[in-house]
């Protein structure tokens, strides 16, 4: 290419970047301005943000280092005036900057590695000395003397940005061709443990990492509602489960294959358990609660004549930046919000089926199909849904 190629091809590349930056600032100001709002109402002078979901969800990069821990390794602190600030130790703050806040506007408050022991209280210390009026600091994680509304933050979450949505969307879809094809190309003797390392494979091959791999072979499946994976290998029937985050955002899906014929009562469960599924999928519209969602599992596994089995198992409810924000149960009074997202994983005792949604104002879109895989169709109230049957690798 000549050089007046070059310079095209990187001036694209350039506005590209430029034009992706723009948005993404953008929606930051948007969720910045819902935690402006926020501190108004609880009459705060600023909010610390330090939860891995939370900071995902405020900046679309990542602060966690250790997985195993709930709190990330930066703090983000929004002032009530919108002013926005990020708190981390000399170790992590150049590259929190540079690569998970690079063109966001964040200041700056570093503070020695050395002080890592009374972090909470330093934290408190340095949000405070930047404030400008006598007001007092909320956090989502326990801090020394803050006070701890992660509930309220969680909620500024629920309904997702038009960014958001298409990101999800377009991650529901390369996870749900991963799976799929993973699930498709997999032989009966691989272990329990090896099948989850493959799937663990197929999310990183699109960038994602697994939040939850759970796999079950045969007999497991019948007798364990969370199958971690196990050395034991598989024989006829292997269900795979997966929670699947990128850019924060995390999706659920479920899948099982049979190395040979599906067997009757395994293909009669499936469908009735997709019918309970697909009852779920009309209920969740603007305003129903989660008490009420339950109850519409409840009744559709009467109905199709497995009474008691949403006492088994939960039956999945909102999701986001967490595997599930709120889970449908008899107590639940959570109200399903426009452009939030859900995972539904009704089940029936030897199966399951589990999909992402997101619920718009009148309808509601599946985002982790699986091209090619075989369906179950469902109509509830004159709309249609489907939801994956049972693969066959021998059809």
């Amino acid at each position: 290419m000549d050089s007046n190629g070059t310079v095209r091809r990187f001036a694209v590349v350039f506005v590209a970047e430029r034009k992706q930056a723009a948005m993404m600032t953008s929606e930051i100001d948007e969720k910045t301005e819902r935690l402006v709002r926020l501190c108004s109402r609880e009459g705060l002078g600023g909010v610390l943000i330090n939860s891995q979901p939370n900071f995902a969800w405020l900046t679309g990069g990542r602060n966690g280092v250790d997985s195993s821990r709930e709190n990330g390794v930066a703090t983000l602190l929004v002032r009530d005036d919108g002013k926005r600030f990020v708190l981390a130790n000399r170790i992590e703050m150049a590259r929190i900057i540079a690569e998970e806040l690079n063109g966001l506007e964040y200041e700056p408050i570093e503070f020695g590695w050395e002080a890592e022991k009374g972090k909470p209280s330093i934290i408190a210390q340095l949000a405070r000395s930047v404030m400008t009026r006598d007001l007092p600091l909320a956090s989502d994680l326990p801090i020394q003397d803050v006070r701890v509304i992660e509930t309220t933050i969680a909620r500024e979450r629920y309904q997702l940005t038009a960014r958001e949505v298409d990101r999800f969307r377009t991650f529901g879809q390369d996870a749900g061709k991963a799976i799929g094809d993973l699930a498709r190309s997999l032989s009966p003797g691989l272990t329990e443990r090896e099948v989850a390392r493959r799937a663990n494979d197929a999310l990183a091959a699109i960038g994602a990492d697994a939040v939850v791999t759970l796999v079950a072979a045969d007999e497991r499946i019948k007798r364990f509602r969370h199958p971690v994976p196990k050395n034991c290998g598989w024989e006829n029937v292997l269900m795979i489960v997966v929670c699947g985050r990128r850019h924060g955002l995390i999706v659920s899906l479920t899948r099982i294959i049979c190395a040979g014929p599906v067997p009757d009562e395994l293909s009669r469960r499936t469908r009735a358990v997709a019918h309970v599924g697909a009852q779920l999928f009309a209920a969740t519209r603007l305003g129903r609660t989660g008490r009420e969602l339950y109850e519409v599992a409840a009744t559709g596994y009467k109905g199709e004549g497995f009474p008691g089995e949403e006492q088994l198992h939960h039956q999945g409810g909102a999701a986001g930046y967490r595997t599930r924000d709120w889970v449908a149960h008899p107590d639940s009074v959570d109200e399903v919000q426009s452009n939030q997202a859900f995972a539904w994983n009704p089940s029936i005792t030897g199966t399951k089926v589990e999909e992402t949604i997101i619920a718009f104002e009148d309808h509601i879109e599946l985002i982790t199909t699986s091209p090619g895989w075989p369906s179950i169709p469902v109509e509830v109230d004159e709309r249609a849904y489907a939801f994956p049957d049972v693969l066959s690798l021998s059809a």
